[in-house]
């Protein structure tokens, strides 16, 4: 249902054009980027060590619906980040379930890593009952705050350990 494959050169344009706003960038990708992000900005992304990024393939429709990334702190800890799905036909279909249980999958049998973490806004409930849906627990001790505007975000951690 859900294939992953590696970011590369040919996928910037499409990422580019999903993020629509400062505001849907900073809740898909934190502060790693600047609003627009660029070509530039993505060429960097992908050479940052021990990050493998990866295009979303609906493989019933054959068509790209999203991006996500692992940062690896071996020989523990694999860290989700930057999980979007950008189709907005696709979300609320149970693909978000499908996609956490393929990273997942991936970082225990292919990086062989003891425990996966990642972070979301607490106002992001949907993926919160996503990520607990796929076995993660929320780690109440780290939590981590974001400016935007006028507002202030809180991250929460949340954890998966074989």
């Amino acid at each position: 249902m859900i294939q992953i494959e590696k970011f590369t050169t040919v996928d910037f344009q499409r990422f580019i054009d999903w993020i629509e706003s400062e505001e849907m960038m900073l809740q898909f990708c934190g502060t790693l980027f600047t609003y627009p992000v660029t070509h530039e900005q993505l060429a960097a992304y992908v050479k940052i060590e021990n990050t493998q990024a990866f295009k979303i393939t609906n493989t019933q429709t054959q068509l790209v619906i999203g991006h996500a990334e692992i940062f690896c702190e071996k020989p523990i800890t694999a860290k989700l980040c930057r999980i979007l799905i950008a189709d907005p036909i696709a979300r609320g279909q149970g693909l978000g379930k499908a996609i956490i249980q393929k990273l997942t999958n991936y970082c225990l049998e292919t990086l062989k890593v003891d425990q996966i973490e990642l972070n979301v806004y607490d106002w992001n409930t949907a993926a919160i009952r996503c990520y607990e849906n796929s076995g993660f627990k929320v780690n109440p001790s780290k939590t981590s705050t974001t400016i935007y505007k006028d507002s202030e975000w809180t991250a929460i951690n949340m954890i998966f350990e074989k």
